[in-house]
């Protein structure tokens, strides 16, 4: 490779960068409008700054309550007009258009300000809060009660209004799962109405209402949620402990370790040959250790390491060699691994393992949020001002019973090109896998299943050449939609992996009849959300020239790819029904 060397220091450097802590510049809000002192003319994005699409939503205004009773104000006063309405989360970290209201004449209900702790019964061990609280701040007010939310995703930074809606989960599949919706006991949602209501009702839904199972993943087309109550449990400890293992027996262990484990994930680093354990286990408050999951990637970080890092990725992607590639993978796994992958035991360094804290500081990380904003001296990694990293980030699941043959199919997949997989995806954070129980919730998990979660590289240039080893992650993604009848997650995905999804659930009739009782004139609905939902016939995937290259179809013929440059539509090398840009050397 020309400037091999050089390029792989610059990896090196930016990988130290990742490794730095300190204070950050939070991420920009979702909305910006342009008029009437920052209310109308505006456009709404996620925290990437990019829809997979790449279009910029727009919509005439902005509301900001703080009560409910402004909440139904502005539902009302829009759904008098007839006028589209979408809520849009404080930091919304949604890679499809949930956020997007039809058309350009809608509003915008940010729920911004609707983020306090409305009640905590200890006794009952209740916490009802408004839905545009943080996950952060909703974690540490039940500990400062003596209580724990069982289970949440990763990220501490998501709303949680935002996180319901999308079915967001950690991993377990003890108890009622990983899935927050499975502790909601009752919900509160704003929703259009009949002029002699007033336009808008509050409509309150306790644990036995026959439509709490339809709004706990609601996608947001039912109305905006007020108020949700949260079902909580004594305060514990977790105790973690990371063990490096060869990946052999990889599909024997994707379904075993959620057993083992209360907490147990597993990250597959395919070019290494190795599966990342994590055995997490709940253990007596009274135990000792303070310990804190602070993810190096998900810390404030200097901009110029940003900077640098995206620099030499792309040079990588244009240039490199799959020998580089895994040259700057492997530097960035040993690099994680020196420091624990954040985890310290008591906040500040790491001593070994097991490493043990209390639940709300073990549960969640995202520490680049909590700092004021420090003029972009330094950002989270995915901030949109910064030219740093740029990525798609896909996420499906699979039924427990089938997930051993699909991860054998991924690993004979990797066999035919080990290299492959250095380029092909995100090889530093590789494949992360997690545990999600059965769900009553009308858009949820039908039978217990497995999460798989790929990050890879993504070309700030619409269309631009199709990154390297493309067809590994479109071939792995169509294996387990297709293949393996895998769910696409709601938040996360390119728009080809929610093509057909809605059928694949048993009570999506269900969720569609309390859509039309709550919102009849889909004034929450989008084109997007009626594509998804298999609204009047309607697709999410956008065919076209070079479609397939952004994953907004899957390719059906050549112009989907980029033929001019050596990439053709062919069928995948282990699914061979799956149909991927693959490159063609010149014979």
């Amino acid at each position: 490779m020309k400037g091999g060397t050089s390029l792989l220091a610059v990896l090196l450097l930016a990988a130290g960068y990742l490794l730095h802590g300190g204070s950050s510049s939070p991420p920009p809000e979702p909305v910006i409008c342009t008029r009437g002192g920052g209310t109308s003319n505006c456009t709404v994005t996620n925290t990437y700054g990019s829809f997979p699409d790449r279009t910029i939503c727009r919509a005439a205004s902005v509301a900001y309550p703080r009560t409910e009773q402004e909440l139904l104000a502005a539902v009302a006063s829009a759904a008098s007009a007839k006028r589209k309405l979408k809520a849009a989360t404080r930091h919304s970290h949604s890679l499809p258009k949930l956020a997007c209201p039809g058309g350009r004449d809608g509003t915008i209900i940010s729920t911004e300000w609707l983020n306090r702790t409305m009640r905590v019964d200890a006794a009952a061990r209740l916490v009802t809060v408004e839905s545009g609280m943080v996950l952060r701040d909703l974690i540490e007010a039940a500990c400062a009660a003596g209580l724990s939310l069982p289970h949440s995703p990763y990220w501490r930074g998501l709303t949680i209004g935002g996180l319901l809606a999308t079915g967001a989960h950690g991993s377990s599949l003890w108890g009622k799962g990983s899935a927050v919706h499975e502790y909601v006991v009752a919900m509160r949602i704003v929703t259009p109405a009949p002029a002699s209501q007033g336009f808008a009702v509050v409509r309150e839904l306790g644990a036995d209402h026959p439509d709490l199972d339809a709004a706990k993943v609601s996608l947001g087309v039912l109305g905006v949620v007020s108020q949700v109550t949260l079902a909580m449990q004594p305060l514990f400890k977790r105790s973690v402990t990371l063990v490096k293992r060869g990946d052999g027996d990889l599909p024997a262990q994707v379904t075993a370790w959620g057993r083992l484990h209360e907490f147990g994930d597993m990250t597959w680093l395919p070019q290494e040959g190795q599966v990342l354990y994590r055995q997490d286990d709940r253990v007596d408050v009274s135990s000792p250790g303070d310990g804190l999951n602070d993810l190096l990637f998900f810390r404030s970080t200097p901009t110029r390491g940003l900077v640098a890092a995206r620099a030499a990725e792309e040079r990588l992607q244009e240039n490199g060699t799959d020998a580089a590639r895994c040259a700057a993978v492997r530097a960035g796994v040993a690099a994680a691994e020196q420091k624990a992958y954040g985890f310290t035991n008591d906040g500040a360094s790491f001593t070994g393992y097991p490493v043990v804290g209390y639940q709300h500081r073990m549960q969640t990380f995202g520490s680049c949020i909590d700092s004021p904003e420090d003029g972009l001296r330094t950002a989270c990694a995915w901030d949109p001002r910064v030219p740093g990293p740029f990525y798609y980030n896909s996420g499906f699941s699979v039924a427990l019973s089938r997930a051993p043959a699909f991860a054998a199919d991924m690993q004979r997949l990797r066999d035919l090109d080990p290299a492959a997989f250095c380029a092909g995806m995100d090889g530093r954070v590789g494949v992360l896998i997690r545990y999600v129980r059965a769900s009553s919730a009308c858009l949820g998990k039908a039978e217990d299943s497995v999460d798989f979660d790929l990050v890879y590289y993504r070309s700030r240039a619409a269309g631009d050449k199709p990154r390297a080893h493309a067809d590994v992650v479109d071939e792995i993604e169509q294996m387990a939609l297709r293949k393996y009848g895998g769910l696409p997650h709601w938040g996360k995905n390119r728009n080809s992996a929610f093509e057909g999804a809605i059928a694949k659930y048993p009570k999506a009739g269900e969720f569609l009849a309390v859509k039309e009782k709550y919102d009849p004139d889909g004034l929450f609905s989008s084109e997007w959300s009626d594509q998804v939902l298999g609204i009047n016939g309607g697709s999410p995937s956008i065919v076209g020239k070079r479609c397939a290259i952004e994953g907004l179809c899957v390719c059906s013929d050549d112009s989907h790819c980029a033929p001019e440059q050596g990439y053709f539509c062919r069928p995948g090398k282990v699914y061979t029904e799956a149909r991927v840009c693959s490159f063609l050397r010149a014979q």
